[in-house]
């Protein structure tokens, strides 16, 4: 049976906020995306994802904040007597910690905010904009043969925006994993 007073600590709340960042991450990357992506048709596949996608970044810009307030400082006890790192914001903000704690959590929160409050929406707009010019042109925008120059600007402009979506994505679940390597030190 758990001690009663981890309700109080910040650290029971660090490892599940940590868990929900890492599996929320790795689920939408690995297996709701590519299993949609297979089992939809497009146009609904494009659907939920912009549904989902909101909420998924959102959440991945949120939980870097919730790690920064619940770091759990360290409670170390030496021959001359007990110190303790600080915990939350204080603790991450340590000179010792800038580069197993800060660095990682801003780079997480800065790459998942600019998902969700630029890349995201914009690429959502171009959608809208492809299927406004699909229906001036009369054809789908994946449709073969020529395509009209506003579609071509319309696609190259998606797949740059989506690349740059996945790549953010992928460098902050790489660093979300790093940082899970970070925490586990603590408990070696």
């Amino acid at each position: 049976m758990p001690d009663i007073s981890l309700l109080w600590s910040p650290a029971p709340y660090h490892i599940l906020s940590y868990g929900t960042l890492l599996g929320s991450s790795f689920y939408q990357s690995f297996i709701n995306g590519v299993v949609s992506y297979k089992a939809l048709p497009r146009a609904q596949f494009a659907t939920l994802q912009s549904a989902l996608l909101p909420i998924y970044f959102g959440m991945q810009t949120a939980l870097p904040v919730v790690l920064a307030l619940t770091y759990p400082g360290l409670k170390t006890t030496s021959l001359g007597g007990g110190s303790a790192e600080s915990s939350g914001l204080m603790g991450v903000m340590e000179p010792r910690n800038r580069w197993s704690v800060l660095v990682p959590l801003t780079t997480i929160f800065v790459l998942s905010a600019v998902n969700f409050l630029y890349i995201g929406p914009t690429t959502t707009e171009v959608m809208k904009k492809r299927k406004h010019q699909e229906a001036r042109d009369g054809k789908k925008y994946f449709d073969p043969g020529p395509k009209s120059k506003e579609m071509e600007r319309l696609n190259r402009t998606f797949s740059r925006m989506h690349g740059a979506s996945a790549m953010t994505n992928l460098i902050s679940l790489g660093v979300t994993v790093y940082y899970g390597f970070l925490l586990a030190e603590r408990f070696h």
